[in-house]
C-alpha cells in the first residue's frame, strides 16, 4: 500500500453537478451524488454511488486489478439490447483507508460507454 502525497496526490470532492452515464441509447447510471477523484496527472474520474445506477443493466466479470494508492478493484460488463462493453465499470470494494470514500461507487471508462455527461 502506498499512501498519497505530494508525489502522487489524490484529492476526493463531492460533485453536485449531475452525473450522467449513458450506452446504447439507455442511462446506465444519474446522480448529483457523485465522488470526483483527482489523482496525479490522471483525467478526474466520476464515482457513482450504486443507488444512482441501473445495476441490472451491469454484469460482474472475472476481471480485476490493483492499484498500489486504492487497492483491488472489481469490474462489470454493461449490458444492453444485445450490446456488451467488456469491463467497462469498476468498484473499490475495500479501498484503502486513504481513499476510503469511495467503497463501493462505480466509475466508468469514458471508452467503453457512449458519453459521460455532466450538467
Amino acid at each position: 500500500m502506498k499512501l498519497p502525497g505530494l508525489d502522487h496526490p489524490i484529492t476526493i470532492a463531492r460533485n453536485d453537478r449531475h452525473v450522467r452515464v449513458s450506452f446504447a441509447g439507455k442511462v446506465v447510471a444519474a446522480t448529483t451524488r457523485a465522488l470526483t477523484l483527482n489523482e496525479a496527472g490522471y483525467k478526474p474520474v466520476h464515482y457513482i454511488p450504486r443507488d444512482d445506477a441501473d445495476m441490472s443493466l451491469l454484469q460482474p466479470t472475472a476481471h480485476a486489478s490493483h492499484c498500489p494508492y486504492k487497492g483491488d478493484a472489481s469490474y462489470f460488463s454493461i449490458v444492453v439490447d444485445g450490446r456488451r462493453s467488456e469491463n467497462a465499470v469498476w468498484s473499490y470494494e475495500q479501498p484503502y483507508p486513504a481513499v476510503a470514500e469511495i467503497a463501493g461507487y462505480l466509475a466508468f471508462y469514458p471508452g467503453r460507454v457512449d458519453a459521460i455527461e455532466e450538467s
